[in-house]
C-alpha cells in the first residue's frame, strides 16, 4: 500500500509538469512526439493525432517530447521554428504547473483541515538549567518578557514576513542564536514591535523564545482558505530555497539528500503514522506530501543548471536578450552532460538512501 500511494503522488505530480509542457506546446503550434508517463521500456501506449500517448515501466518520471526540442528541424510546427517568447513560455510551464498544482491542493487541504495562523496560542518557561537535583530550572518566557500575549498574531520577525505557525519555528530553525530578534505581532488589528532575546535551554540545546502550541489550525471562510493556500504554497518554495542554500552553504551535506527511495520511505513512515487516525488524517497527510513534493520540484527544476528546465530557460533568455540564438547542437551537447552528472546524482543518492534505511 505504501509503495502504491508513492507511486500515485510521484505520478499526479510528474503528469501535471508534463501537462504544462504538454498544453503550452500545443496552444503554440508545436508538434508533441510523445507524452509520456514513466521512464525506460513501453509498457502500453496509443497513437493520436500526431502524439503517442504511454506509460513507461520505470514510475519515477516522465516526458512531453516536441519535434526539434533537441536538434534542428524544418519542420513549421517544430519547436525550434517558435518564438522565443513562445519557447520559454512552453519550459517554464512544467514547473508553474507544479506550483498550481500545490496551490490546488493547499486549498483542498485548509478546506478540510483549516490553516495554522501564526498565532500565539500559548507562552511557555524555558528550561534553562538544571538545579543540584537534576531538575529543569525555568524562566519566564522571553516573548511574555517582551510584552507578547497570548492572542497576538506574529506578523514578521527581523523583518522577514510570517504567515504561517511553521514560518515560525523554521525561521528559529535557521537562526538559531542568542541575538535579539525584532518581532512585528498584530493586537486588536494594531501592529506594534517588540525585542525580544532569546533564551538557551540546556534541554533541548538550542535557543527558544518561549512559545508553544504551534500548529493549532484554525477553519476560515473561502477567501481566507484561498489566501492561506498561497501562503502554503510560498512556505514550501521558500523553504526549498532556504534549504538549497545551506546545501551550499556546507550547513547540509549531499547526504542529507533524499531520492525516490529516501522519499517512498518517508511516505511511508507518514501513512504509518496517520492511519491509526482514520482515512481522513491519512487523506490530509499524504496530501500534504504532494503538496510539499510537487513545490519542491518546481523550484528543483526552475535551478539554472543542464538538462533541466531551467538550464533551458538561460539559453532561451539569452537568445531573447542578444537576439542571437545558441546553437542547437552545442546546447544538445551542455544538456546531455548534464543529464549524465544528474544521473550519477541521482545513482548516489539512491545509494545513500539504500545504506541509511536499510543497513544503517
Amino acid at each position: 500500500m505504501k509503495i502504491v500511494i508513492a507511486i500515485l503522488i510521484f505520478s499526479l505530480i510528474i503528469l501535471i509538469h508534463e501537462f504544462g509542457h504538454f498544453l503550452l506546446a500545443k496552444k503554440n503550434g508545436i508538434c508533441v512526439l510523445e507524452f509520456s508517463l514513466g521512464l525506460g521500456p513501453k509498457l502500453c501506449g496509443f497513437q493520436k493525432g500526431e502524439t503517442f500517448y504511454c506509460i513507461k515501466a520505470l514510475p519515477f518520471g516522465g516526458e512531453c517530447r516536441m519535434l526539434g526540442e533537441d536538434e534542428d528541424e524544418e519542420a513549421q510546427n517544430a519547436f525550434g521554428k517558435k518564438g522565443v517568447w513562445a519557447r520559454i513560455s512552453v519550459i517554464a510551464a512544467g514547473p508553474v504547473f507544479n506550483f498550481i498544482l500545490a496551490f490546488v491542493l493547499s486549498v483542498l487541504v485548509i478546506s478540510l483541515d483549516g490553516y495554522d495562523a501564526a498565532v500565539v496560542h500559548q507562552l511557555a518557561e524555558v528550561p534553562v538549567s538544571a538545579d543540584a537535583s537534576g531538575e529543569a530550572v525555568m524562566e519566564e518566557s522571553p516573548l511574555k518578557a517582551a510584552g507578547i500575549k497570548k492572542g497576538d498574531e506574529i506578523k514578521a520577525i527581523n523583518g522577514e514576513t510570517i504567515h504561517l505557525s511553521r514560518e515560525i519555528s523554521i525561521y528559529l530553525q535557521f537562526h538559531n542564536s542568542k541575538d535579539d530578534l525584532t518581532i512585528t505581532y498584530e493586537r486588536d488589528g494594531e501592529e506594534r514591535e517588540a525585542v525580544v532575546t532569546p533564551k538557551y535551554s540546556q534541554e533541548a540545546k538550542k535557543y527558544m523564545i518561549g512559545i508553544s502550541g504551534l500548529g493549532i489550525r484554525e477553519k476560515g471562510n473561502p477567501l481566507e482558505v484561498l489566501e492561506y493556500s498561497v501562503y502554503e504554497v510560498r512556505y514550501w518554495i521558500v523553504s526549498t530555497f532556504k534549504s538549497l542554500g545551506m546545501l551550499l552553504t556546507g550547513k547540509l551535506g549531499v547526504k542529507d539528500l533524499a531520492g525516490p527511495v529516501g522519499i517512498v520511505d518517508v511516505i511511508g513512515d507518514t501513512y504509518d503514522q496517520a492511519k491509526s487516525s482514520g482515512a481522513l488524517m491519512v487523506l490530509l497527510s499524504m496530501l500534504d506530501m504532494a503538496i510539499l513534493l510537487t513545490a519542491n520540484l518546481g523550484v528543483m527544476n526552475l535551478l539554472p543548471l543542464p538538462a533541466l528546465d531551467g538550464g533551458r530557460l538561460v539559453f532561451l533568455l539569452i537568445e531573447a536578450v542578444t537576439g542571437k540564438r545558441v546553437s542547437t547542437k552545442v546546447e544538445a551537447v551542455i544538456h546531455f552532460v548534464g543529464l549524465m552528472l544528474l544521473f550519477a546524482l541521482m545513482i548516489f543518492v539512491m545509494y545513500n538512501d539504500i545504506v541509511r534505511i536499510f543497513v544503517s
